[in-house]
């Protein structure tokens, strides 16, 4: 089996090295034959030098694009990937000890389509706090029982998924990406992997398990944090404003719900903090239910208002985007 690790890069030079030196280390430990496309997506802060230093003895094939966005960035990969199996990777995503060599097993015998097991680094990061305790709500019937399984379309939602870490054959990939087409113009705002990995469920379960694990280290500014929510509100319209999501009811009621309290909160200023302020009561209350830490339940409450308004904001500015293309 030859492994290509696909990793697009934009403006990552303080986090590039770890993830290629994991990446490196857990290549000789599964002891199977790798090479690493990196795909620039326009990076400006000497991300590739970064990368270029890291890599030691390891194949390299670097790929350059104007900012592009992560879905053509991992195209671009793929395409010059050739490798029997790729391997997508996030440059904030560090692989964990024995993860490949579990993988590399596990498609011997046949499973050959894995999703991993991401943990979160919170420890005094309060938004990486925030991140973990909302995915684990989310797919608490993974996350409440970690283990060896597999979904597939009618399970679909039920667990945690994306491309930040996903290995699967390379032409069920290509077939995958060239059947995807988002709703935007502009490429950067395109969901890149819930459709994807929702097409290949179709087709074969996608693994997932403790065992292939790796590590995501998230923003650790507000402003980040802003960024980062706004965009998932962009793209998370893109993949689950589509009748085969589970969520479509909830971006349909979406709209409304989130008009009127607008016009509630201009109508009556005095609203919008009183709005905020039950958002962080039951945000701090079903964190509190679901027996997480103080620390947590104090950044899931105190941020869930603000994440609200950016995720919201994302989607509005997605609907625009779609109804301007049409």
């Amino acid at each position: 089996m030859k492994v290509s690790v696909v990793i697009p890069l934009y403006n990552e030079r303080e986090q590039i090295g770890e993830t290629l030196r994991a990446v490196q280390a857990e290549l000789a430990d599964a002891e199977v034959d790798a090479e690493i496309v990196l795909v620039d997506d326009g990076s400006t802060d000497g991300s590739v030098e970064a990368a270029r230093a890291a890599t030691n003895g390891l194949p390299l094939q670097v790929l350059s694009q104007p900012n592009s966005g992560r879905f053509a960035a991992r195209k671009a990969g793929l395409e010059a990937a050739t490798g029997d199996h790729v391997l997508f990777l996030d440059s904030r995503v560090r692989l964990q000890p024995g993860s490949l060599a579990f993988v590399a097993e596990r498609i011997a015998a046949g499973d050959d389509v894995w999703n991993a097991h991401v943990e979160i680094e919170a420890e005094g990061n309060p938004y990486g706090q925030f991140w973990n305790v909302l995915t684990e709500l989310v797919f608490a019937d993974y996350f409440g029982n970690p283990r060896t399984t597999s979904f597939d379309a009618e399970s679909f939602e039920r667990f945690p998924k994306g491309t930040t870490c996903f290995l699967a054959p390379r032409e069920a990939l290509l077939a995958a990406f060239e059947a995807f087409s988002t709703r935007y113009d502009d490429p950067r705002n395109a969901n890149d992997d819930t459709p994807i990995i929702r097409r290949l469920a179709e087709q074969r379960p996608i693994h997932i398990s403790p065992q292939f694990r790796a590590r995501y280290r998230p923003r650790e500014t507000l402003r980040g944090f802003l960024k980062h929510a706004y965009h998932r509100g962009i793209v998370f319209l893109d993949g689950h404003g589509r009748r085969e999501s589970a969520f479509f009811p909830l971006v349909l009621a979406f709209f409304p719900l989130s008009a009127v309290a607008v016009a509630v909160a201009a109508r009556k200023p005095v609203a919008a903090p009183a709005m905020a302020g039950t958002v962080v009561l039951a945000a701090g209350a079903l964190a509190a239910t679901e027996g997480r830490s103080g620390s947590e339940t104090r950044s899931f409450a105190a941020l869930a208002p603000i994440y609200a308004l950016a995720h919201g904001a994302g989607m509005w500015r997605g609907l625009t985007l779609i109804r301007k293309r049409s």
